[in-house]
């Protein structure tokens, strides 16, 4: 027969095990768990995140809106920082083929991400977010009286375009083509923002570039709108790398460029929607 001091162990022991049916299982030893870090996003949810460090390659024109986009995205991921390379779409495709170390790629233009892509660089397919279109740049008030792509032919005005490896540079080859109008450059720049300095600084009487580097200049050039520019609209597509040093975190930020947060930042920069 059971002693007293006997039944109370057994209920002690009872109680003990009923107590712990409600708490969360101990992992089996051997088998890690995971602690998620959560953080509030841009949108205002709350998410898993992953941290550390990532590379952007990024395209020229994309300079000041991905800074912007960088620093909101280390903001609502604490832990978190990103690093950018902006160079021509082509140049930055180039030294991603040789190896450079990169997580995302962002290109001005969908032909630079298939170089990429066909050489099984890219993990998954790429993803449009923004389109741009080409704008004269001119000197503020417009002192040469630039009204459309035609007065870029004007004997003695000096013209700078991007070389048509570039995005801009192919966007100005096809507004050419559109139009039948042949431009003579008195140099053609391996960037958009190259193009956009030689005008600011008073070296280019005329510039093409982006509206969105027209509008990101501050008033250091004024931007003269033509109609063949509709013939010529680059479509940017972003991509994790394959070889990408953190893809977790990669992810994340290629789903904030593409998110509504993200998309608002480029829609005030004069980006279109993909």
């Amino acid at each position: 027969m059971r002693t007293p001091a006997l039944s109370i162990v057994a209920l002690a022991a009872a109680l003990a095990l009923t107590g712990c049916s409600g708490a969360q299982a101990t992992a089996p030893i051997g088998v890690a768990t995971k602690t998620p870090g959560a953080t509030k996003t841009a949108g205002g949810t709350t998410t898993d995140t992953a941290t550390g460090s990532i590379t952007v390659f990024a395209a020229a024109s994309l300079q000041q809106t991905f800074t912007t986009l960088g620093d909101r995205f280390e903001h609502d991921h604490p832990g978190t920082t990103v690093r950018f390379s902006f160079a021509g779409s082509s140049d930055l495709a180039t030294q991603i083929e040789n190896g450079a170390p990169a997580d995302v790629f962002a290109s001005a233009d969908e032909a630079n991400m298939r170089k990429v892509s066909a050489a099984g660089l890219v993990d998954g397919a790429p993803r449009a977010f923004a389109t741009n279109v080409l704008e004269i740049a001119v000197a503020p008030g417009n002192p040469h009286h630039v009204e459309d792509l035609r007065d870029l032919t004007a004997s003695g005005l000096q013209v700078v375009t991007c070389a048509a490896p570039v995005p801009c540079g192919a966007a100005t080859t096809k507004v050419e083509q559109a139009s039948g109008i042949d431009l003579h450059p008195v140099s053609e720049e391996q960037s958009v923002t190259d193009v956009l300095g030689k005008v600011e600084s008073g070296q280019a009487d005329a510039g093409l570039v982006y509206v969105t580097d027209v509008a990101g200049s501050g008033g250091k050039v004024d931007g003269v709108r033509f109609d063949e520019s509709a013939e010529a609209v680059n479509t940017y597509p972003i991509g994790v790398l394959r070889d990408a040093g953190n893809p977790a975190l990669a992810d994340e930020f290629e789903a904030f460029v593409r998110s509504t947060a993200g998309q608002r930042v480029l829609a005030d920069a004069g980006f279109g929607k993909p």
